[in-house]
């Protein structure tokens, strides 16, 4: 059988090695401003932004997705409180990582939570043992774009560098693991609903 598409190209972008979750960090642990290379959910000018740095193939960051953001989703997003940015630090297998933050980037605007969701849902089959094929194919049926064109757009030096930009602003950061979250700006360690929600209430009264 052939092999995918997005895994042929993630062979080309190892062989121009991106900086991996585990390269040394600078630890100066200031967070990029977001900007609209950012993957972002909620009012763009809500008064409290919360960034996560997380990764797809990464257990602990779908066992939040699933169980976590829907209910902060709908307590402080879909409320006009917080704007939620995403930030991909691939981690191993980044066999796995690596297209799957390509496949989520190039999806048509306003896709991208609906890939991350697909992705998220469907990664415990892939680290089970399914076909990374099989988990790619309902990201693509949600993402708005055909296969051919989400294998096009992986392959451009925009998203390679899309995906620099991210790892580069998790070791400015000092991230090294998935997920973290910041607050405005400020790391939070207790990323429960609840200590989410006394990290936004502490920002928006500042």
């Amino acid at each position: 059988m052939r092999p995918p598409r997005l895994l042929l190209l993630l062979a080309l972008m190892i062989a121009a090695p991106v900086a991996s979750a585990s390269a040394p960090a600078v630890a100066t642990e200031q967070v990029a401003p977001v900007s609209a290379a950012d993957r972002s959910i909620g009012r763009a000018d809500a008064p409290v932004t919360v960034i996560e740095y997380g990764s797809f193939a990464c257990h602990a960051c779908a066992d939040w997705h699933q169980f976590v953001y829907p209910g902060f989703k709908a307590r402080f997003i879909d409320t006009g409180q917080v704007r939620f940015v995403f930030r991909n630090l691939p981690t191993p297998p980044e066999e796995m990582s690596l297209p799957a933050h390509a496949l989520a980037r190039c999806a048509a605007p306003g896709k991208f939570f609906d890939v991350a969701a697909s992705l998220m849902h469907g990664q415990a089959a892939v680290l089970r043992g399914g076909a990374l094929d099989a988990w790619y194919a309902p990201a693509i049926a949600v993402s708005g774009r055909t296969r051919a064109q989400i294998d096009a757009c992986a392959a451009t030096p925009a998203t390679r560098a899309a995906i620099e930009r991210d790892i580069a602003s998790a070791h400015a950061a000092d991230v090294h693991n998935t997920p973290s979250f910041f607050v405005n700006g400020r790391r939070v360690t207790d990323r429960s609903l609840g200590g989410l929600e006394v990290a936004i209430r502490a920002a928006a009264a500042r």
